[in-house]
């Protein structure tokens, strides 16, 4: 599992660790039981904090992307399913929603756009 920290970015540090394991587990890349760096271990592969790193597991904790052994490590969580799909689903919403916003500020109504999804669900 690789992830990549940008310092130029204005998504906190965390944030874009726990985006990047939420994206490794949805995609399949990181299976359930499967286990993470500690959390050291990981601070010190991206050069930065272990208060921010335990920041970014805590946060995946909460969320329910992982759990947590004292003394083991860090596992992707199992049982899942419907939570990814949860995360999944307003992932797409969101994505809707700006489309929808951007083709109101391009003055496309509501039956082009549609006829536009149209075209591109049967081009998939």
């Amino acid at each position: 599992m690789d992830i990549i920290i940008s310092n130029g970015s204005s998504e906190p540090i965390y944030e874009q660790i726990t985006r990047q394991i939420k994206a490794a587990i949805m995609a399949g890349e990181l299976a359930e039981g499967d286990p993470l760096p500690s959390i050291r271990a990981l601070a010190n592969d991206l050069r930065i904090s272990v208060i921010t790193t335990k920041r970014a597991y805590a946060e995946l904790e909460e969320a329910g992307f992982i759990d947590t052994v004292q003394g083991k490590g860090s596992f992707v969580a199992g049982g899942n399913l419907e939570l990814l799909r949860e995360e999944r689903l307003r992932q797409v919403e969101g994505h809707l929603a700006r489309a929808v916003a951007e083709a109101e500020n391009a003055g496309i109504e509501a039956a082009d756009l549609h006829a536009m999804l149209d075209v591109l669900l049967e081009e998939n």
